[in-house]
């Protein structure tokens, strides 16, 4: 199931949601958790992998997350 990233326009709250599919009738069930209002966007959800830019680095090195940590936080 894709994970979304989203903006309430009411709010201005940010907030992700897990959707069983990327359809049109799922994306607009989403309602915001702060306010409960549907009126959000989808956002760009910012990567967690990232080219190098010396060859001293690895490629595709991991910025944090779960990854760095060794396990789900």
């Amino acid at each position: 199931m894709p994970l979304y990233d989203f903006r309430c326009q009411q709010c201005n709250k940010a907030f992700e949601a897990l959707l069983t599919s990327s359809s049109t009738a799922a994306l607009d069930e989403v309602k915001c958790p702060k306010c409960g209002s549907k009126n959000v966007v989808k956002t760009i959800s910012a990567s967690s992998y990232r080219l190098a830019s010396s060859s001293s680095t690895p490629i595709g090195k991991p910025l944090g997350g779960c990854v760095s940590k060794g396990g789900f936080s």
